[in-house]
């Protein structure tokens, strides 16, 4: 984790996910349609393979005699609560990569200073929901905040590959509070995982790097 500074970054962009800009906001979409389609083929995949699982794992735990098959016993419930555990993250995923709309755009208003989210409930860090959600496929999270009350965060995976994900964190109004996060620019190679944040601070100023013919639409 690490803070990331915020104001005007004399950096170049040359992106396709600024999906549009002009002199009075900007729109970026977090989701290239490639990404999107082959993640919603996994998270598809996995939840077609561990339901008809699970259901057969019950069914030999409902035909095991716990006391003289106690190992099979254990095992097959611990195959159990590990495939329920999948689908329970697995299905949220799903829905979020099958119904996000148009790349999920986050749009940024320099003239109003306002920060506009349009996505799937989905879209975020948790892995615990209400089981409610699970009947609202579609449920979508639609906010706005104050460009003033985000903050930049950068997330370091430590794999070999090395990525990025920059996350705007929302605080409390003239607090460092967080009461929200916002995931801004996911899955970033190298020194790339902070151009995103970097020219839309300088769009928010008006700064001259901020070129509104730097995105690839």
């Amino acid at each position: 984790f690490g803070d990331l500074d915020k104001g005007p970054y004399s950096v170049p962009l040359h992106d396709d996910r600024l999906s549009y800009a002009n002199n009075t906001y900007c729109a970026f979409i977090r989701q290239i349609p490639s990404d999107q389609a082959f993640y919603l083929c996994i998270h598809m995949i996995i939840v077609i393979f561990l339901c008809p699982t699970i259901v057969l794992l019950s069914i030999l735990i409902y035909l095991c005699n716990p006391i003289l098959e106690t190992k099979l016993f254990l095992a097959t419930l611990v195959g159990v609560i590990a495939s329920c555990c999948a689908v329970y993250y697995a299905v949220p995923q799903l829905y979020h990569y099958l119904f996000s709309r148009r790349g999920s755009p986050i749009i940024f208003n320099r003239k109003t200073g306002k920060v506009y989210v349009n996505e799937s409930y989905f879209f975020n860090f948790k892995f615990l929901h209400h089981p409610s959600v699970f009947l609202q496929p579609k449920k979508r999270r639609i906010k706005e905040y104050d460009w003033d009350d985000l903050h930049g965060v950068i997330i370091h995976n430590m794999s070999r590959n090395a990525l990025s994900s920059t996350v705007l964190m929302v605080c409390q109004p003239g607090t460092h509070q967080v009461i929200d996060h916002i995931m801004l620019d996911p899955m970033r190679a190298g020194a790339g995982s902070t151009f995103v944040w970097g020219w839309i601070n300088s769009f928010m100023v008006h700064y001259k790097s901020a070129n509104i013919d730097d995105g690839e639409y």
